[in-house]
């Protein structure tokens, strides 16, 4: 276990993966353990209070009260919080269902791409602290390779050439981590302000409809999304996350 003043003067690090801290079977660091704890119980209850409460929210404190422990225990198993947060950043990643090998054959590239991109998507939309993570770390734990690797075959199967692969993937997935984001920041917004998606899309859209100097961007708005349809939030997001997949599934077909 590191002391607090080791910790703080340790200068950053690139990976919890890369410096032997998290064994990739899941076993805890020591062997005697304190408190009756281990790796996967503080894993598990760092998600969920993330979840509850936001990463701003989050701290080793707060674990520990959660775990009913003091703070030193749960260091005896993790160096820093960052390390903590990236092992939750993985066990989140490892909600995701991924298709067996045999399903990502060069017929069923289309449908096992949209597959992965929806389940991007949900994992952004039920962690919203997924989001902000993902771009402070190199997310080379087990479950996250396992997705990228996933993803890098399904886009080789599509037949498109070797230099074209990568900015396929990064169009396909950057476009779900966008949507995902935004859903769920959205999603926790409405949490936090005690209303329902519909409830503070209506409250939002009167507000903007009082307002004069946007009147002509709203009745353009407007008309766009009464062509699109959709009678409630949830109804809207998933026709344009359906649109805005097939304009990419297309645009890798015309490539080909």
């Amino acid at each position: 276990m590191a002391k607090a003043a080791d910790r703080a003067k340790r200068p950053a690090r690139t990976s919890v993966w890369l410096e032997g801290k998290a064994p990739r079977n899941g076993a805890g660091r020591r062997s005697d353990q304190p408190s009756g704890l281990d790796r996967e119980r503080i894993t598990e209850a760092t998600v969920r209070l993330l979840d509850e409460e936001g990463l701003a929210k989050f701290s080793m404190r707060r674990l520990a009260a959660d775990l009913n422990v003091t703070a030193m225990s749960v260091y005896w198993y993790v160096d820093t919080k960052d390390d903590l947060l990236e092992l939750a950043l993985d066990a989140a990643a490892g909600e995701m269902v991924l298709p067996d090998s045999d399903a990502v054959t060069a017929e069923r590239w289309r449908e096992v791409l949209r597959e992965l991109a929806e389940e991007y998507r949900g994992l952004l939309v039920r962690h919203a602290w997924v989001s902000p993570l993902v771009g402070n770390f190199l997310n080379i734990g087990p479950n996250w390779l396992k997705f990228a690797l996933t993803v890098q075959e399904v886009v080789r199967r599509t037949g498109l050439p070797a230099e074209k692969q990568a900015g396929a993937i990064a169009a396909v997935f950057q476009f779900v981590y966008g949507f995902g984001t935004v859903q769920g920041h959205y999603i926790a917004r409405c949490a936090a302000a005690g209303l329902t998606p519909g409830e503070y899309f209506k409250e939002a859209m009167g507000a903007v409809h009082d307002h004069p100097d946007v009147e002509k961007t709203l009745h353009s708005a407007s008309d766009m999304m009464e062509a699109r349809g959709g009678a409630t939030v949830e109804e809207m997001w998933e026709l344009d996350f359906k649109v805005a997949l097939d304009l990419l599934v297309a645009g890798i077909e015309a490539m080909l």
